[in-house]
């Protein structure tokens, strides 16, 4: 178990020093500017499509929502990497790394964006749902199924086995830590909420998540004003603080600037996906009347996540103290935290929490893989056995180790983004040209609906004709 320990840290090194940072900082500011911005010029409007129930599809009855696609992203993305991601990033890299989140989430989010409009205009129908995302638009856009496929199993093996190893251990250690729960019989209840919800199918995952994922949050975001506000007086020490460490002004456990990036950027991803190209699965499936819609309700999605969750966990971890080289493991200098700043009756809160934020990121976790299979090959066989292998790995994450599980995630994640983000460079000017054709319409005054014929080169989309709603 060492050797492979070592392994895995010697490829994070590597993948994550010399090539991820720079390539996700890099593109998210390219995108940015050749959007002109949209992540901040179009904020306002994030929240008007949120909830729009417009459709183009003439049945009006294929795929989810917007607001349920927004759902079983936020799923994935709200979760551990908001309370335990967090608190490592800070222990490990510093106070800094929570700055080095907020850049990759302001600058991500036009990654986002582009990911997530990409997805919608090579969705392909599918009885009463869409399915698409990368390994679509890969194979679609790019002419490369054989990348396509590459990227499929990687994100099946990342979200569906991996990342769910990695809630199960959030999730077992906080019970482990607040209620000395077995691992094992936590392993045992994860496993069966799981599959009751996974043989469900789409509709059953959208449906328990849309459910648990805005309220959890909204009790958790109270909470965490309240501990804010009573600590006021704090909050301009500490984002100075952030600051300083962020630039290396003072030295931080784990090796000082370096750190603060590596860790702040790591985790980053990790909560917000901006760019890996997991969010894009789920904006597939929604019914909307354009692409860009779509693609602002993920990129808000990336705003939500970072820059008001993770913000607020990170702020009241250092306003409790004591976190710098803390011997505790993530979700548990989390729960240490809010103990220290409104009793201890907070302790079993954040285990509540997690647990019911960690179980819906597993729900949609697996979507994610179960798009990617049928992408590969539209099996039973294949599915049922993914189905069994998502609930093995939920009780192997229960009871392994936290460095391997996050160490294993850091790998697979990396990856995927990589394919993920040479992909939607090279599709770039599809999402352009679908920006522009919503802001033509919406100067307009209309309420902007897509045809694939707005784009001069029409290969590889199987929806947005003319025909789908009666309009020739």
């Amino acid at each position: 178990m060492d050797f492979l320990e070592n392994l895995i840290s010697d490829v994070n090194t590597i993948l994550w020093t010399y090539v991820l940072i720079a390539v996700l900082i890099g593109l998210g500011l390219w995108f940015t500017v050749q959007t002109k911005f949209v992540q901040f010029r179009y904020f306002p409007e994030m929240f008007r499509v949120l909830f729009d129930k417009r459709t183009i599809d003439a049945s009006g009855k294929k795929g989810t929502s917007s607001f349920q696609a927004f759902a079983i992203s936020a799923a994935s993305r709200v979760g551990t990497g908001n309370l335990a991601g967090v608190a490592s990033a800070i222990s490990i890299g510093g106070p800094g790394a929570l700055f080095w989140m907020w850049v990759l989430a302001l600058v991500g989010a036009a990654s986002g964006f582009v990911e997530s409009t990409l997805a919608q205009i090579y969705k392909v129908p599918e009885k009463d749902q869409y399915r698409g995302g990368p390994a679509y638009y890969i194979e679609k856009g790019l002419n490369k199924r054989w990348l396509g496929i590459v990227f499929a199993i990687i994100i099946t093996l990342t979200y569906g086995l991996v990342f769910n190893s990695v809630q199960s251990n959030t999730i077992s250690l906080a019970f482990a830590g607040e209620f000395a729960v077995d691992k094992r019989v936590i392993a045992g209840i994860l496993v069966v909420l799981t599959a009751v919800v996974i043989f469900g199918g789409l509709k059953s995952i959208a449906n328990v998540t849309q459910f648990i994922v805005p309220i959890l949050a909204i009790i958790y975001i109270f909470i965490a004003l309240y501990v804010l506000v009573v600590n006021i007086t704090a909050i301009p020490d500490m984002v100075s603080f952030i600051f300083a460490n962020a630039f290396g002004i003072r030295e931080v456990a784990g090796g000082g600037f370096g750190a603060a990036i590596m860790y702040g950027i790591k985790r980053g991803l990790f909560s917000n996906e901006a760019g890996m190209g997991s969010a894009p699965n789920a904006a597939a499936t929604a019914e909307v009347t354009h692409p860009v819609k779509q693609g602002l309700i993920q990129a808000l999605g990336v705003f939500f996540d970072t820059i008001l969750i993770c913000s607020a966990t990170g702020l009241i971890i250092m306003t409790a103290g004591g976190f710098e080289g803390s011997k505790l493991d993530g979700i548990q200098l989390t729960q240490n935290a809010f103990s220290h700043h409104i009793g201890d009756w907070a302790g079993i809160f954040i285990a509540v929490a997690i647990f019911l934020f960690a179980y819906s990121s597993i729900l949609g976790n697996y979507y994610y893989g179960e798009n990617n299979i049928g992408y590969i090959k539209d099996t039973k066989i294949g599915l049922f056995i993914y189905r069994i292998a998502v609930l093995l790995m939920v009780v192997f994450g229960s009871v392994a180790t936290f460095d391997l599980v996050w160490a294993l995630a850091d790998v697979t994640m990396g990856i995927m983004a990589l394919i993920n983000l040479y992909a939607i460079t090279k599709l770039f000017k599809v999402a352009k040209r679908a920006l522009q054709d919503y802001q033509e319409q919406r100067k307009a005054g209309k309420d902007p609906v897509f045809y694939r014929d707005t784009l001069e080169d029409q290969t590889g989309i199987e929806f947005w004709g003319r025909d789908q709603t009666g309009d020739k």
